[in-house]
């Protein structure tokens, strides 16, 4: 509960370089998400090029922090692999926010960008990274560590909850 709850997005870093051993760590938790019948939809496309993350905020109005960090993962769909249809979506969001509580354990901060589904950045990212057709750019998580700490937040609410019926 201790991740869950102290999940922030964390939007400024330091300059302290993530490492290598720390992003496999991520990408370990995402693959470990469950997927609609075991399908296991997703692709990763780590981004350390600074160019690169530099040219994303062209392509994404809310991923200025890209400029500040060290490392970015962007999360694909492969609907290559889809046994049932639209299914990915889910599963690629299974994924992505397991790299975020992920990066919560490591000391790390990141923050969720959507990319899917908006046509325009689907399309622009495709064309920066080269992305074949059948791969769908789910989510992009910016990571860094962290220059900003927020207190967690208690979303809880029991108006919400309903038992049996509406």
């Amino acid at each position: 509960m201790k991740s869950i709850l102290n999940r922030r997005s964390i939007r400024k870093y330091t300059s302290r370089a993530v490492e290598d051993s720390k992003i496999q760590q991520l990408l370990k938790a995402a693959m470990a998400a469950p997927s609609a019948g075991n399908e296991q939809p997703w692709e990763f496309v780590v981004l350390r090029d600074r160019k690169i993350l530099n040219a994303i905020p062209k392509i994404h109005p809310y991923s200025l922090m890209l400029y500040e960090a060290s490392v970015a993962v962007l999360v694909c769909g492969d609907l290559s692999r889809e046994k049932y249809s639209g299914y990915w979506v889910q599963d690629c969001a299974a994924a992505t926010e397991n790299m975020l509580l992920a990066a919560v354990e490591q000391g790390l901060g990141a923050v969720w960008l959507g990319v899917y589904p908006i046509e325009e950045r689907v399309c622009e990212m495709r064309k920066l990274l080269n992305i074949p057709e059948t791969v769908v750019p789910f989510s992009l998580v910016s990571i860094g560590y962290p220059a900003e700490q927020h207190a967690p937040s208690d979303r809880f609410d029991a108006a919400r909850i309903h038992y049996d019926t509406w």
